[in-house]
């Protein structure tokens, strides 16, 4: 039923799989998530469920939210509190205060899409904004390096039309990154492995949602394990190289001993003969 979780990024390593690839992973920390309120279509219009992920002093939250958080008897308060839709109504399966474990939700080979929050930069000029070009760097532009040029086109229509690129604050944005894959889950620890790249700082706070299934998926090389297995494909074009490249050393061999055998020749017809000295009959 629930197919959202959420989490903190940590940091990104690289792991090997059974087959011998090696995988930038990033690991995502899931837990403690506690079920915060339950939200139902016959009062609200829709069904959902407002998660609540971290703890914080329950001091620190307004006199509203701690009276919140107290009807789910939480002690501490959350983080971060998101509410994540569902598809169909939660009935008795989920209840208030109840705690989401990763593995109920996501399991190795699930495809996931992750929302995240890039870093903020700032305020930036546009070329690190937008990525523009710059003036030119001589003929006396000196101050011209990093302007943006003309944002305008005159008296017609005498403005700046709205969307121009222009200096201001970049990065801060929400970023949705679609297509990643679960390598592994570690209920233990609240965690979960993911293949690639995540946005946002360490730490940073994360939505993941599980989309599909991965139709190809390769399982992590576990930790002191240094086999690879190999499917029959992999082993075909494993004994296909091997067979070509005995071939073709074994075509440089010949073609090596073709070419000395006439070098032989050469130097047996060029052999210097020992001069004869002259006879008293000849001389």
């Amino acid at each position: 039923m629930l197919k959202a979780i959420l989490g903190t990024k940590g940091e990104t390593v690289q792991k090997f799989t059974q087959d011998g690839g090696r995988v930038p992973v990033t690991k995502i920390k899931t837990g403690p998530c506690y079920v915060v309120h339950i939200i139902r279509q016959e009062k609200n219009g829709y069904d959902a469920i407002q998660l609540g992920f971290g703890e914080k002093k329950i001091t620190k939250v307004s006199k509203s939210l701690q009276g919140h958080f107290r009807g789910a008897s939480l002690k501490k308060a959350p983080r971060f509190l998101q509410e994540i839709r569902l598809e169909e109504p939660v009935g008795e399966k989920i209840k208030v205060g109840d705690q989401i474990k990763v593995a109920d939700v996501f399991q190795p080979g699930d495809e996931i899409k992750v929302t995240g929050w890039s870093k903020g930069k700032g305020f930036t000029g546009v070329m690190k904004r937008w990525g523009f070009k710059g003036g030119p760097r001589t003929h006396g532009q000196s101050d011209r390096e990093r302007a943006p040029g003309s944002i305008g086109q005159g008296t017609t229509p005498g403005r700046v039309h709205k969307g121009k690129k222009m200096p201001g604050r970049a990065g801060g944005n929400r970023v949705v990154i679609q297509g990643l894959m679960v390598m592994a889950v570690d209920d233990k620890n609240d965690e979960i492995l993911v293949k690639g790249l995540i946005p946002g700082a360490v730490n940073g706070f994360l939505i993941v949602a599980k989309t599909g299934k991965k139709k190809k998926f390769v399982s992590l090389m576990k930790k002191g394990e240094k086999t690879i297995e190999e499917t029959e494909e992999q082993r075909a074009e494993r004994l296909q190289r091997e067979k070509e490249a005995k071939e073709s050393l074994k075509e440089a061999e010949e073609e090596k001993e073709s070419t000395e055998k006439p070098g032989e020749k050469k130097e047996e017809r060029f052999e210097e003969k020992p001069v004869e000295e002259p006879t008293k009959e000849a001389e």
